[in-house]
Protein backbone atom coordinates (compact mmCIF):
# COMPACT_ATOMS: atom_id res chain seq x y z
CA UNK A 1 0.00 0.00 0.00
CA UNK A 2 1.50 3.79 -0.99
CA UNK A 3 2.27 5.63 1.74
CA UNK A 4 0.77 9.21 2.15
CA UNK A 5 3.31 11.69 2.33
CA UNK A 6 1.29 15.15 1.62
CA UNK A 7 1.04 15.78 5.85
CA UNK A 8 5.00 16.24 6.25
CA UNK A 9 7.19 18.60 3.13
CA UNK A 10 10.25 16.80 4.29
CA UNK A 11 11.84 14.87 1.15
CA UNK A 12 13.93 12.59 2.45
CA UNK A 13 15.95 9.85 0.44
CA UNK A 14 13.40 7.08 1.58
CA UNK A 15 10.45 9.14 0.46
CA UNK A 16 11.44 10.24 -2.78
CA UNK A 17 12.36 6.38 -3.74
CA UNK A 18 8.52 5.51 -2.73
CA UNK A 19 7.79 8.43 -5.38
CA UNK A 20 9.92 7.49 -7.63
CA UNK A 21 8.38 3.77 -7.22
CA UNK A 22 5.22 5.27 -7.54
CA UNK A 23 5.57 6.82 -10.93
CA UNK A 24 7.60 4.27 -12.45
CA UNK A 25 4.84 1.41 -11.50
CA UNK A 26 1.83 2.50 -9.48
CA UNK A 27 -1.90 3.24 -10.42
CA UNK A 28 -2.31 6.25 -12.48
CA UNK A 29 -4.30 7.94 -9.37
CA UNK A 30 -1.46 7.49 -7.17
CA UNK A 31 0.98 8.43 -10.13
CA UNK A 32 -0.73 11.68 -10.36
CA UNK A 33 -0.67 12.09 -6.54
CA UNK A 34 2.91 11.39 -6.55
CA UNK A 35 3.52 13.81 -9.19
CA UNK A 36 1.25 16.43 -7.37
CA UNK A 37 3.83 16.48 -3.89
CA UNK A 38 7.02 16.48 -6.08
CA UNK A 39 5.84 19.71 -7.15
CA UNK A 40 6.65 21.17 -3.48
CA UNK A 41 9.84 19.18 -3.72
CA UNK A 42 12.62 21.02 -4.11
CA UNK A 43 13.78 21.12 -7.88
CA UNK A 44 17.68 19.92 -7.32
CA UNK A 45 15.84 16.78 -6.06
CA UNK A 46 12.82 16.34 -8.02
CA UNK A 47 14.38 17.30 -11.36
CA UNK A 48 16.90 14.36 -11.71
CA UNK A 49 14.10 12.08 -10.27
CA UNK A 50 11.75 12.98 -13.37
CA UNK A 51 14.54 13.05 -15.93
CA UNK A 52 15.60 9.53 -14.95
CA UNK A 53 11.88 8.33 -15.56
CA UNK A 54 11.97 10.42 -18.66
CA UNK A 55 15.02 8.37 -20.46
CA UNK A 56 14.11 4.87 -18.99
CA UNK A 57 10.45 4.88 -18.39
CA UNK A 58 7.58 3.29 -20.07
CA UNK A 59 5.34 5.64 -22.68
CA UNK A 60 3.06 6.57 -20.06
CA UNK A 61 5.83 7.53 -17.21
CA UNK A 62 7.67 8.94 -19.31
CA UNK A 63 4.77 11.36 -20.04
CA UNK A 64 3.95 12.02 -16.31
CA UNK A 65 7.79 12.77 -16.13
CA UNK A 66 7.87 15.28 -18.61
CA UNK A 67 4.75 16.78 -16.80
CA UNK A 68 6.59 17.03 -13.51
CA UNK A 69 9.98 18.75 -15.52
CA UNK A 70 7.41 21.59 -16.17
CA UNK A 71 6.45 21.98 -12.69
CA UNK A 72 9.72 23.27 -11.98
CA UNK A 73 10.72 25.61 -13.95
CA UNK A 74 14.68 25.76 -13.30
CA UNK A 75 17.86 26.11 -15.98
CA UNK A 76 18.14 22.36 -14.90
CA UNK A 77 14.43 21.49 -16.02
CA UNK A 78 14.82 23.71 -19.38
CA UNK A 79 18.11 21.82 -20.47
CA UNK A 80 15.94 18.35 -19.77
CA UNK A 81 13.39 18.90 -21.86
CA UNK A 82 15.66 20.16 -25.18
CA UNK A 83 17.44 17.35 -24.17
CA UNK A 84 14.38 15.24 -24.46
CA UNK A 85 12.87 16.74 -27.08
CA UNK A 86 15.91 15.64 -29.25
CA UNK A 87 16.15 12.00 -28.02
CA UNK A 88 12.25 11.24 -27.78
CA UNK A 89 10.39 9.15 -30.70
CA UNK A 90 6.95 9.11 -29.30
CA UNK A 91 4.60 11.99 -30.44
CA UNK A 92 2.55 11.68 -27.45
CA UNK A 93 5.10 12.48 -25.24
CA UNK A 94 6.71 14.88 -27.67
CA UNK A 95 3.63 16.66 -27.35
CA UNK A 96 3.92 16.59 -23.51
CA UNK A 97 7.78 17.94 -24.58
CA UNK A 98 5.96 20.91 -25.90
CA UNK A 99 3.33 21.49 -23.11
CA UNK A 100 6.49 21.80 -20.32
CA UNK A 101 8.65 23.81 -22.88
CA UNK A 102 6.12 26.40 -23.11
CA UNK A 103 5.63 26.77 -19.30
CA UNK A 104 9.26 28.35 -19.67
CA UNK A 105 7.88 31.17 -21.82
CA UNK A 106 9.77 33.05 -24.94
CA UNK A 107 13.30 31.28 -24.78
CA UNK A 108 11.21 27.88 -25.05
CA UNK A 109 9.07 28.56 -28.34
CA UNK A 110 12.58 27.60 -31.05
CA UNK A 111 12.67 24.62 -29.21
CA UNK A 112 8.82 23.51 -29.85
CA UNK A 113 9.05 25.11 -33.67
CA UNK A 114 11.98 22.68 -34.06
CA UNK A 115 9.54 19.88 -32.73
CA UNK A 116 7.32 20.70 -35.00
CA UNK A 117 9.44 20.92 -38.26
CA UNK A 118 11.19 18.02 -37.55
CA UNK A 119 7.97 15.40 -36.94
CA UNK A 120 4.74 14.97 -39.39
CA UNK A 121 2.22 13.35 -36.51
CA UNK A 122 -0.40 14.81 -37.11
CA UNK A 123 -1.79 14.74 -32.90
CA UNK A 124 1.33 16.40 -32.47
CA UNK A 125 1.32 19.06 -35.35
CA UNK A 126 -2.10 19.94 -33.68
CA UNK A 127 -0.92 20.12 -30.07
CA UNK A 128 1.65 22.54 -30.93
CA UNK A 129 -0.41 24.98 -32.87
CA UNK A 130 -2.61 25.06 -30.18
CA UNK A 131 0.14 25.66 -28.05
CA UNK A 132 1.54 28.71 -30.30
CA UNK A 133 -2.03 30.18 -30.43
CA UNK A 134 -1.57 30.68 -26.60
CA UNK A 135 1.58 33.31 -27.39
CA UNK A 136 2.01 36.34 -29.01
CA UNK A 137 4.70 34.82 -31.64
CA UNK A 138 2.27 35.52 -34.23
CA UNK A 139 5.19 35.20 -36.94
CA UNK A 140 5.76 31.85 -35.94
CA UNK A 141 1.88 30.83 -35.83
CA UNK A 142 2.16 32.03 -39.43
CA UNK A 143 5.13 29.79 -40.62
CA UNK A 144 3.49 26.72 -38.89
CA UNK A 145 0.07 27.30 -40.62
CA UNK A 146 1.91 27.81 -44.03
CA UNK A 147 2.95 24.18 -43.25
CA UNK A 148 -0.15 23.06 -41.82
CA UNK A 149 -1.85 24.08 -44.53
CA UNK A 150 0.63 21.91 -46.83
CA UNK A 151 0.07 18.89 -44.57
CA UNK A 152 -1.25 15.82 -45.66
CA UNK A 153 -3.26 15.24 -43.19
CA UNK A 154 -7.01 16.98 -43.22
CA UNK A 155 -7.22 17.64 -39.47
CA UNK A 156 -3.61 19.31 -39.36
CA UNK A 157 -4.72 21.67 -42.28
CA UNK A 158 -8.48 22.25 -40.66
CA UNK A 159 -6.30 23.07 -37.01
CA UNK A 160 -4.28 25.40 -39.56
CA UNK A 161 -7.08 26.92 -41.06
CA UNK A 162 -8.92 27.51 -37.38
CA UNK A 163 -5.87 29.08 -36.23
CA UNK A 164 -6.06 31.87 -39.12
CA UNK A 165 -8.86 32.95 -36.97
CA UNK A 166 -6.32 34.05 -33.91
CA UNK A 167 -4.09 35.67 -36.62
CA UNK A 168 -6.66 37.81 -37.61
CA UNK A 169 -6.36 40.38 -34.40
CA UNK A 170 -2.99 40.43 -34.65
CA UNK A 171 0.16 41.71 -36.09
CA UNK A 172 -0.60 39.12 -39.46
CA UNK A 173 -4.00 39.98 -39.92
CA UNK A 174 -3.21 41.13 -43.60
CA UNK A 175 -1.12 38.07 -44.36
CA UNK A 176 -3.67 35.36 -42.82
CA UNK A 177 -6.57 37.51 -44.94
CA UNK A 178 -4.75 36.62 -47.68
CA UNK A 179 -4.64 32.97 -47.00
CA UNK A 180 -8.31 32.90 -46.18
CA UNK A 181 -8.96 34.70 -49.37
CA UNK A 182 -8.02 31.90 -51.51
CA UNK A 183 -9.07 29.02 -49.39
CA UNK A 184 -12.44 30.12 -49.20
CA UNK A 185 -13.28 29.00 -53.09
CA UNK A 186 -11.29 25.61 -51.83
CA UNK A 187 -13.22 23.01 -53.97
CA UNK A 188 -13.29 21.05 -51.10
CA UNK A 189 -16.77 22.32 -48.90
CA UNK A 190 -14.69 21.13 -45.37
CA UNK A 191 -12.18 24.02 -46.51
CA UNK A 192 -14.57 26.55 -46.84
CA UNK A 193 -16.45 25.45 -43.52
CA UNK A 194 -13.18 25.85 -41.18
CA UNK A 195 -12.50 29.05 -43.60
CA UNK A 196 -15.89 30.37 -42.41
CA UNK A 197 -15.73 29.98 -38.83
CA UNK A 198 -11.76 31.52 -38.71
CA UNK A 199 -13.40 34.78 -41.09
CA UNK A 200 -16.41 35.34 -38.51
CA UNK A 201 -13.54 36.66 -36.01
CA UNK A 202 -12.35 39.72 -38.23
CA UNK A 203 -14.14 42.97 -38.44
CA UNK A 204 -12.56 43.78 -41.72
CA UNK A 205 -14.31 44.77 -44.62
CA UNK A 206 -12.57 41.83 -47.12
CA UNK A 207 -13.52 39.07 -44.19
CA UNK A 208 -17.05 40.20 -44.10
CA UNK A 209 -17.46 40.47 -48.42
CA UNK A 210 -16.00 36.78 -48.09
CA UNK A 211 -18.44 35.39 -45.48
CA UNK A 212 -21.40 37.46 -47.87
CA UNK A 213 -19.95 35.15 -51.03
CA UNK A 214 -19.93 31.75 -48.10
CA UNK A 215 -23.47 32.20 -47.30
CA UNK A 216 -24.70 31.45 -50.36
CA UNK A 217 -22.09 28.60 -50.51
CA UNK A 218 -23.46 25.28 -51.68
CA UNK A 219 -22.80 23.32 -48.48
CA UNK A 220 -25.27 23.95 -45.35
CA UNK A 221 -22.64 23.48 -43.17
CA UNK A 222 -20.47 26.29 -44.95
CA UNK A 223 -23.59 28.09 -45.14
CA UNK A 224 -24.16 27.75 -41.17
CA UNK A 225 -20.68 28.69 -39.95
CA UNK A 226 -20.71 32.01 -42.14
CA UNK A 227 -23.99 33.28 -41.22
CA UNK A 228 -21.96 33.06 -37.58
CA UNK A 229 -20.52 36.08 -37.78
CA UNK A 230 -23.94 38.29 -38.40
CA UNK A 231 -22.83 39.58 -41.43
CA UNK A 232 -24.60 43.26 -42.62
CA UNK A 233 -22.56 44.06 -46.04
Amino acid sequence: MTQDFSASPDFSAERLAQLEQDLRSAPVNVCKAALDMLRHCPSEKAVPLFVAIAQDGEFLRRRFAVMGLGNHQTEASFQALRMLAQEEADSNVLAEIANSLFEFGEPSLPLIQDIFDGHSNWLLRQSIISIVMESDRDDMLLDMVQKALDDEEQSVVETGILALGKLLKGSEATSALDLLEGLASNQYWRIRWRTATALTLSEDARAKALLATLQKDEHHRVVAAALEGSVDV
